[in-house]
């Protein structure tokens, strides 16, 4: 079923979570209120002129919540400014990886939702507080971002459990450094932006000055609408996102700081190329032929019902090894009819015209910080929330309807005596989640449907969320986590820093499953319900040394605790209460070591940095839903304002990501592909269904070392930007990627592609325009598709050579 209506008892019951404790912030703030002024003074930034907010010496409150600048802060991290974004004409996150070592993101059935930061899915962060999960459940926006930091390795103690594999924070425009309050007047701009495929957005921001009640009040408000088509078949674009926030100034010592943002998407996703073969990634050779009839009762689709009366998986169902099936495995219904070969463009895609992918989010925050004698203390309440419905004509579908609140309470404080600058912060945290969650993927079958053809009744199956019924997992609850953290950060003038977190949090798990709505219930079925308390403890360890010639050397080590919850933020069932399982929580480990430097007078920044980290990752189509990785790697980054006209940026990769626990089976569970049944002499034998089975890992295997397909071992990026001081300003980026295997098995190789991207803007006084071409030379290029489970049937064929252009106005 699809939830689409938004009532406001969640938001009712949400904000009364957390009035308890904003309440005592308020309360305390009158307490405490002081004539005094402000800890936090508001002082103009200083910045290289021309650096487009580039070097790393503004003050990033994401890392550890000490304000210290990238450069200072003994860990891996990045930030990308508006301006960059702007002159680059940065789209979707997925093109950060340009500007930010250590990303690369693998197709999530072509939704940018998450950044892949050190080869597993980050998280998204909304002004220093952690979303709802969205690995796929829409691209995330960042046209209203004013700067995004994406942090490798995990979320300082205060923020709470988090994937150590790192995350990006969103500071959206309306952020208080940047805001109306301390502007003369109003200011604000308008941008429409084309393209191809008919692309087309429209945006609109003001910001400004106000007082209510005699208090001075600043405001800022950002709007966007996108109507475009895509390069896809049968794929497009609605979104509209609207943003206001408003900051008061009640006193000396107190100040609110409230707003939201809603965010409403329609579009599909994008399996890509199904029948994969080396081939058809090589030239383009693609197998059709097509699938027999399943449809007994006319109705013009496969019900969950028809696939299970026949048998289209194999003679022998479950193979182990891939190699086990052979022709004589083949059953008559897995056969193609009028088999033939064609050449398939990239657009030609597994899309059907009635898929969907609809999403409606929410999330409000109010913040409360207060200054009294040497405390700042700030209390956070934040809320978000979406209703997401995902189709997908060939067999899959799922909708989730899922809320959080949380209030941080954060007391903060400094103290300075001969060399040492000690700051200190303690955060009692309350967060509460509320799910309800259904998918249905048993039947999913990529390569029933031939892509030089429609959709028809041969693969369009009946989908549970239209059926309601059938569901593979169908599950209600919620998840209540009591948290207290405190940090430290210890600064000596002589050039030591130390940096010291913990945490400790008890999380109360309930969890119910449906049973009566599951795939060949009776409805007579009584739902199965399940609890389970989790606990555990987060801390970071971080030692620098700042030498006086610019060097800054650091070590850091942490470990994390995680909930391990699903797309839609959902625990099932089946993951509590698991003896000698990681289940529905588990603890990720990270050892960092590496050297950051300022040079040439501050106008070149480069960081060096080594990692090995261990996490746990969850999906719930797979046979062993929670995966333990180890990642290791090296990330470099430069950055150079070289004089006022030129600025450059460099990164360099090397990652290796290997899947602990397939290496420890010996074996990974996965949809198999042509290339994989390597005693299969025709694979139009077996496209009209489906082989399932494990891939063996070992000597005489492709995949000898249990590597995660996907992610390339070795990456380079390079941008530079060249403004010629009248106005014009040109820039380049290049992504050099290596070739990667599309699947756990191996057997098919994505080739390693180079991808350029050129533009040139003029900024006017008040006006600007912007025109970038991506993929310039047009490179051939694909990304993995969900890699590890179905990286042998699908793959993205990715975008060819393409264009936007951007007017804006200001004023």
């Amino acid at each position: 079923m699809k939830h689409t209506t938004f009532a406001l008892s969640p938001l009712a019951r949400a904000l009364a979570i957390g009035i308890g404790i904003g309440t005592m912030a308020s309360i305390s703030a009158s307490a405490f209120a002081q004539e005094e002024t402000p800890k936090e003074a508001d002082v103009e930034k200083i910045e290289v002129t021309g650096s487009l907010g580039s070097l790393p010496g503004q003050d990033v409150e994401s890392v550890f919540g000490f304000g210290k600048s990238i450069l200072e802060t003994p860990r891996s991290a990045s930030t990308i400014s508006q301006e960059q974004m702007e002159r680059f004409n940065v789209t979707d996150i997925d093109e950060l990886v340009a500007f930010a070592p250590g990303t690369f993101t693998q197709s999530f059935f072509g939704v940018a939702g998450s950044l892949d930061v050190r080869g597993t899915p980050g998280e998204n962060y909304f002004r220093g507080v952690k979303r709802l999960d969205n690995p796929g459940n829409y691209p995330t926006p960042i046209g209203a971002s004013s700067r995004i930091d994406i942090v490798r390795g995990p979320a300082s103690p205060i923020y709470g459990p988090s994937k150590i594999g790192g995350y990006l924070n969103f500071n959206p425009k309306s952020a208080r450094a940047s805001s109306g309050q301390y502007l003369e007047s109003p200011t604000g701009a308008l941008s429409y932006t084309t393209g191809s495929w008919s692309k087309s957005i429209l945006t609109a921001e003001v910001g400004g000055p106000a007082s209510v009640g005699g208090k001075e009040m600043g405001y800022y408000l950002y709007g966007e609408v996108e109507n475009s088509d895509s390069y896809y078949d049968n794929t497009q674009t609605d979104q509209s996102i609207l943003q206001a926030s408003f900051n008061i100034d009640v006193t000396d010592n107190l100040r609110f700081e409230f707003g939201g943002m809603y965010h409403d998407f329609d579009g599909n996703q994008v399996a890509g190329w199904n029948r994969l073969t080396q081939d058809l990634v090589d030239d383009g050779t693609y197998i059709t032929g097509t699938a027999l009839p399943l449809d007994t009762d006319g109705d013009g689709q496969i019900s969950h019902e028809e696939y299970g009366a026949v048998n289209i998986a194999g003679n022998s169902f479950f193979y182990v090894p891939a190699a086990a099936f052979t022709d004589d495995e083949a059953t008559e219904l897995m056969q193609l009819q009028n088999v033939g070969t064609t050449k398939l463009n990239g657009n030609q895609v597994l899309v059907a015209p009635d898929d969907q992918l609809g999403n409606e989010a929410i999330t409000l925050y109010f913040d409360t910080i207060f200054y009294a004698d040497d405390w700042e203390i700030r209390n956070q309440l934040f809320y978000d929330y979406y209703d997401n419905i995902n189709e997908n004509a060939y067999g899959f579908s799922q909708f989730h309807e899922s809320w959080v609140v949380e209030d941080k309470l954060i007391f903060a404080t400094e103290y300075e005596k001969d060399s040492l600058l000690a700051q200190f912060q303690f955060s009692p945290s309350i967060r509460y989640t509320d799910f309800e969650h259904g998918d249905d993927f048993t039947f999913e079958y990529f390569n029933r449907r031939d892509l030089t053809m429609p959709s028809s009744a041969l693969d369009r199956r009946l989908l549970s969320t239209r059926s309601g019924k059938n569901y593979d997992n169908y599950d209600v609850g919620n998840y209540l986590d009591l948290g207290i953290a405190a940090m430290t950060d210890l600064t000596w003038d002589w050039g030591l820093n130390l940096v010291l977190g913990v945490r400790y949090d008890t999380i109360d798990i309930e969890s119910t499953s449906r049973s009566d709505l599951l795939l060949f219930a009776t409805g007579d079925e009584t739902p199965v319900y399940a609890e389970e308390t989790v606990d555990g403890w987060s801390w970071n360890a971080s030692i620098s040394y700042e030498f006086e010639f610019g060097l800054i050397p650091y070590f850091t080590a942490a470990e994390q605790a995680t909930l391990v919850a699903g797309q839609g933020a959902e625990i099932g069932v089946g993951q509590l209460n698991q003896p000698g399982s990681s289940g529905a929580f588990d603890t990720s480990e990270l050892i960092e070591y590496g050297v950051k430097g300022s040079l040439l007078d501050d106008t070149l920044y480069f960081a060096l940095s080594a990692f090995e980290q261990e996490r746990t990752d969850f999906n719930t189509q797979n046979v062993v839903t929670n995966n333990t990785t180890n990642n290791e790697g090296i990330e470099f980054e430069l950055r150079w304002v070289v004089n006022d006209n030129l600025v450059v940026s460099a990164g360099y990769t090397n990652i290796e990501v290997i899947n602990l626990t397939a290496l420890e089976n010996g074996n990974q569970f996965g949809f198999l592909g042509a290339e994989d049944l390597v005693n299969l002499t025709d694979p139009s034998l077996v496209f009209g269904g489906n082989v399932i089975g494990l891939n063996l890992i070992g000597e005489g295997f492709a995949n000898s070392d249990g590597r995660k397909a996907g992610i390339p071992e070795n990456i380079y990026t390079l941008t530079a930007t060249y403004d010629f001081q009248n106005g014009y300003a040109a820039n380049v980026s290049v992504v050099d990627v290596e070739e990667v295997a599309s699947g756990f098995s191996a057997a098919v190789t994505l080739p390693a592609y180079t991808l350029v991207n050129a533009g040139l803007s003029y900024q006017a006084e008040d006006w600007s325009f912007n025109v970038t071409v991506k993929n310039l030379t047009d490179e051939r290029y694909f990304r993995a598709n969900f890699p590890d489970l179905f990286g042998s049937q699908i793959v993205l064929p990715e975008l060819p050579r393409h264009w936007n252009a951007t007017f804006a106005y200001k004023f």
